[in-house]
């Protein structure tokens, strides 16, 4: 960002709820249909059709509410949106608006400044629209009606962020969220969250908000960080050149690095909000909420806690806590590794310096999750268990390691037996060690002089010397304290 400016974000995400069925319809939501083929008589806005609103939905909106800590209003009210699309049947869109049905609650976010807290206005529940498609179609248009009626959770943030790298992490941490708690299955290729962008700049120091601009439908992380730095660069531009920004709602296009106007911002009276006459009040009892707030998982902010008491550090429990899988790989390894109450610290350590370091990078070289990891949390275990004890050295550990992903191993005694079938056990016996070293001193004569000299790299090169004639399975801590012993 131009020196001397501040960016504002405030971020509306779409989370498509895990329903089977539409939120006012019983079609179906399943993705890649042919067109219309999950798009019933309420979808289409039939004559005299009734919406019924999906209990599903609701409950799905309450337990986010409960996760981010907001307000779920006893009573919510159904509206009615109204605008033009030729996606759109109704002509207007069930939405929420005065009273939706969760108000305020927060977000916590990694920065680089440690960790801040987004506020959130609203969460509140609608319908999609359809999709216009203009690819296969020459001088025409086709309507896909299979999305409209598909359950929304749109979810508006407070205007707290202050720079695409903020945006990134916050919508990044809510896309964690909604898929933790079982509410969205975030797939942003399908179309299940997507973030619209409302970004301004402000001078430094200006208390005074800039005038927005609305950047629709963004579906990628990627696209999010680079939509905001465009628009924030040609608002500077404009402002210092004498311009002024005009509220309009402008589309990102990512081959041209550039946003671009797509309609003039509209406000809340342009769209005529009333209740919907078809549709009572939305009606929450205090049992409900209670019923559905004991089912809900450990959430990610406690998790976070519970590992940093265990001694981790806020980043790797933070990467931990990163989705429910990663969580529940690294609570399975801890759990077979840890022998008791006093071994918690050690082990959680151990097992998440494996989990965030060999383990990630393999499923980021195969390009998969870590629920498929072809590496159980009981095979992983079982191999920390021996660099633990000193059976391996932490090198064959993770050239073992690659052995068990390649083998894709899912049982705990998958390292003990390639311990057994090649030999690998670490020599740990002093005067077999004692041996190996003096020889190495008595054949590098040089490093020693050098290492008494002052000249630590020496050390370094004896301690490998003595690892190679050991074919890497002597005890690397035994030869470092033997080596130093003779040297001193």
């Amino acid at each position: 960002m131009r020196a001397g400016w501040e960016i504002v974000v405030g971020l509306e995400t779409h989370a498509q709820l895990s329903t089977v069925s539409k939120m006012f319809s019983g079609a179906s939501t399943a993705f890649g249909a042919p067109p219309n083929q999950h798009a019933c008589a309420i979808d289409v806005a039939l004559p005299g059709v009734l919406p019924t609103p999906n209990r599903g939905a609701v409950e799905r909106a309450i337990r986010f509410g409960i996760a981010v800590g907001g307000r779920i209003n006893r009573s919510s009210v159904f509206a009615r949106k109204h605008y033009f699309y030729p996606d759109l049947p109704k002509a207007y869109q069930i939405s929420q608006y005065e009273q939706p049905i969760v108000q305020g609650g927060v977000i916590a976010i990694q920065t680089a400044a440690g960790e801040k807290t987004v506020r959130l206005t609203r969460a509140h529940l609608e319908e999609d629209a359809g999709k216009s498609l203009h690819e296969d179609f020459h001088g025409a248009t086709g309507i896909d009606l299979n999305r409209a009626g598909t359950p929304l959770l749109e979810i508006v943030s407070e205007p707290d962020l202050r720079s695409a790298d903020e945006a990134v992490a916050y919508a990044k941490a809510l896309h964690a969220l909604v898929r933790w708690i079982g509410i969205c299955d975030g797939n942003m290729q399908e179309g299940s969250f997507r973030c619209d962008a409302n970004v301004s700049v402000r001078r430094a120091g200006d208390a005074q908000l800039g005038t927005r601009c609305e950047i629709k439908n963004l579906n990628s992380f990627r696209f999010l960080e680079q939509a905001i730095l465009h628009e924030a660069e040609r608002q500077v531009e404009l402002v210092t050149g004498g311009g002024r920004v005009i509220q309009e709602t402008r589309l990102y296009d990512p081959d041209r690095g550039e946003t671009r106007s797509m309609r003039s911002k509209e406000d809340a009276h342009d769209y005529r909000y009333f209740p919907d006459p078809d549709l009572p009040p939305l009606t929450v009892s205090e049992r409900w909420i209670e019923e559905i707030a004991a089912a809900m998982p450990e959430l990610p902010q406690a998790k976070r806690s519970r590992y940093q008491r265990l001694g981790l550090s806020a980043y790797d429990s933070a990467t931990l806590t990163q989705s429910a899988d990663m969580a529940a790989y690294f609570e399975e390894v801890l759990a077979a590794l840890a022998a008791g109450p006093q071994d918690d610290a050690p082990a959680a350590k151990l097992a998440a310096n494996w989990v965030t370091g060999e383990l990630a990078s393999a499923l980021n070289r195969s390009d998969v999750e870590i629920r498929d990891s072809r590496v159980s949390g009981a095979a992983l275990a079982g191999l920390l268990r021996r660099v633990r004890d000193g059976t391996i050295s932490g090198k064959i550990g993770k050239d073992l390691f690659d052995s068990m992903w390649s083998a894709g191993a899912r049982a705990a005694e998958a390292a003990d037996e390639l311990i057994e079938q090649r030999g690998l056990r670490q020599i740990s016996d002093t005067g077999a060690l004692e041996k190996v070293v003096d020889d190495v001193l008595a054949a590098h004569p040089a490093q020693v002089a050098e290492y008494r000299a002052g000249r630590e790299k020496a050390f370094n090169y004896l301690v490998g010397q003595a690892m190679k004639a050991t074919k890497g399975k002597g005890n690397p801590a035994a030869i470092n304290e033997l080596l130093k012993r003779k040297l001193a």
